[in-house]
């Protein structure tokens, strides 16, 4: 686990935790390189190379959550789909965004993980500008109202 913090000069600020959780490391410096250039709102990224790790902190009561998971779909150990399931069954947990961020585009990948739970599904943007556009709209979306008015129609974002 690597944890990158962001600075911002307005301290009053709630700064927003934002985790991902991706076993290939090309996939893991991209996300961040793109993050660092979009990161328009008071940001902490920590980074977590598989599923195990990820529910190993979540569990630990003195850790602090995040407000949003990218959570990778196809990882060796434990799945995102697995770790999907753990982290709704949560009481704890139940209530943290998750965003599934993979390469399937298969629709039973989207129904398993919309059933199960995930807040969004993205598929992984082939370029880097798509990846900012895409971390960006995710960053700025109003959680509560997508919380709220979740359907399959809103469910898979193609930006």
């Amino acid at each position: 686990m690597a944890t990158i913090k962001y600075t911002d000069s307005k301290a009053d600020v709630q700064r927003m935790q934002i985790f991902l959780v991706d076993d290939d490391a090309d996939d893991r410096a991209l996300f961040e390189e793109a993050f660092e250039n979009v990161r328009a709102l008071s940001t902490d990224l920590t980074i977590f190379e598989d599923g195990v790790s990820l529910l190993e902190y979540l569990r630990q009561p003195e850790n602090d959550l995040p407000h949003i998971i990218f959570l990778d779909l196809n990882m060796p150990m434990k799945s995102g789909v697995d770790c999907l399931r753990e982290i709704r069954q949560d009481k704890r947990l139940r209530d943290v965004s998750v965003a599934i961020y993979s390469t399937s585009n298969s629709a039973r990948d989207i129904e398993d993980t919309f059933s199960g739970g995930a807040n969004v599904y993205i598929h992984k943007p082939s370029s880097f500008d798509q990846l900012k556009k895409t971390l960006s709209h995710v960053l700025k979306l109003n959680w509560q109202f997508h919380l709220s008015g979740m359907n399959k129609e809103t469910f898979f974002l193609n930006v």
